[in-house]
C-alpha cells in the first residue's frame, strides 16, 4: 500500500525566528509607557495559548523570572492582545500570510469556495442575533478560501439572524482588493457557493470581476423548470466545498477559544478568528 503523506499541522506555538519572520514587522508598538521586559514572541505565544486551549487569561501558565516572580502579568498579555487586534496588526499579518503563500506558489486560485459559519455567544455582547435555524443567539462570519484550504479574504461578520445572501458583496470586495494589492490573478477563476447565495446580483457581481459563478440553484419551491438558458453549474466542483471551506471551519474548531464567543466586544472576537486563519495559512511554513 502507498504510504500516506502527512499534512502540515496548524501551529499553536511559534519560535522566535518564525514570529520575527511572519509577525514582528506588522506589530505596532506604542510610543508611550514602559517597554516590555520579555521578548515579544513570548507574549505572542501566551496569546496563542489562550486561543488554543480556551482557558481564562488569569490561568495562563506564565514562566517565572530569576527572582521567582511571573515574568509578565496576565493582564499585560490581555492588553497587548487587544491592542494588536484594534490597531490592525493581526489583520496586516493575515494579509501578509496570503502574500507568502502566493510567493511560494502555494495558492490554487482556479477555484474559490465561500461559506458562512455561526458561533454561539452565551455571555452576550454586541453584533448578536438569534439564529432560528441553529436555535441559538450568536453571530456568523462569511469566509472565502482557495482550493488548497487557505483563507484568502478577510471574513465579514454579522448577527446570527442575518441572511448570508446579502452579505456576499461585503465578503467579495476584500478578495478583489487583496488580489489587486498582492498581484494575484483571479480572472477566469470559479467562485463556488452554496444555494443560499443564489441571486442575480451575486452572479452579476462575480461575472463583472471576470470570474465564473458556480452556485447551486436555489429553486425556492419552484414547481416548474425555469425558462431560458441553463445556468453554469459543476457538481464536482461544488462538492469540493466539503474538502475545502468546511475543512477550514473544522480546523478553526482546534482553537477552543472560538468554539463559543466569550468576548463581549465583537471586534476582539473577530480579531482572534483572524489570528486563527493566519495560523491556518502559515501551516506550510511554521512546522510544529
Amino acid at each position: 500500500m502507498a504510504k500516506k503523506v502527512a499534512k502540515p499541522a496548524i501551529p499553536v506555538e511559534l519560535t522566535e525566528a518564525q514570529f520575527n519572520e511572519f509577525f514582528l514587522e506588522h506589530i505596532k508598538l506604542g510610543t508611550r509607557g514602559p517597554s516590555i521586559k520579555i521578548p515579544l514572541f513570548k507574549v505572542f505565544n501566551y496569546m496563542l495559548y489562550v486561543l488554543h486551549t480556551g482557558c481564562q487569561w488569569q490561568k495562563v501558565p506564565i514562566e517565572k523570572d530569576a527572582s521567582g516572580r511571573p515574568e509578565i502579568s496576565y493582564s499585560q498579555v490581555f492588553k497587548h492582545c487587544h491592542r494588536w487586534i484594534l490597531n490592525h496588526s493581526i489583520l496586516d499579518a493575515f494579509i501578509a500570510s496570503i502574500g507568502s503563500l502566493n510567493n511560494n506558489h502555494l495558492l490554487n486560485t482556479s477555484v474559490f469556495h465561500g461559506d458562512g459559519t455561526c458561533t454561539t455567544a452565551k455571555k452576550g455582547g454586541d453584533n448578536l442575533g438569534r439564529n432560528g435555524h441553529k436555535h441559538h443567539k450568536g453571530d456568523k462570519v462569511v469566509a472565502i478560501c482557495d482550493r488548497n484550504c487557505n483563507v484568502v479574504a478577510p471574513f465579514i461578520a454579522a448577527p446570527g439572524n442575518k441572511n448570508e445572501c446579502p452579505l456576499f458583496p461585503e465578503a467579495f470586495a476584500p478578495l478583489k482588493t487583496i488580489a489587486r494589492t498582492l498581484g494575484i490573478n483571479i480572472i477566469g477563476s470559479i467562485m463556488s457557493l452554496d444555494g443560499v447565495y443564489d441571486s442575480q446580483d451575486n452572479r452579476k457581481r462575480i461575472f463583472n470581476a471576470g470570474m465564473t459563478p458556480n452556485i447551486n440553484e436555489n429553486k425556492r419551491n419552484r414547481k416548474t423548470i425555469k425558462r431560458g438558458r441553463k445556468r453554469i453549474f459543476d457538481r464536482e466542483i461544488y462538492e469540493e466545498r466539503f474538502r475545502t471551506i468546511e475543512r477550514v471551519f473544522a480546523w478553526e474548531d482546534k482553537f477552543k477559544r472560538l468554539l463559543l464567543r466569550f468576548e463581549v466586544i465583537s471586534e476582539i472576537h473577530y480579531g482572534l478568528k483572524c489570528l486563527a486563519y493566519t495560523l491556518i495559512n502559515l501551516r506550510h511554513f511554521c512546522k510544529t
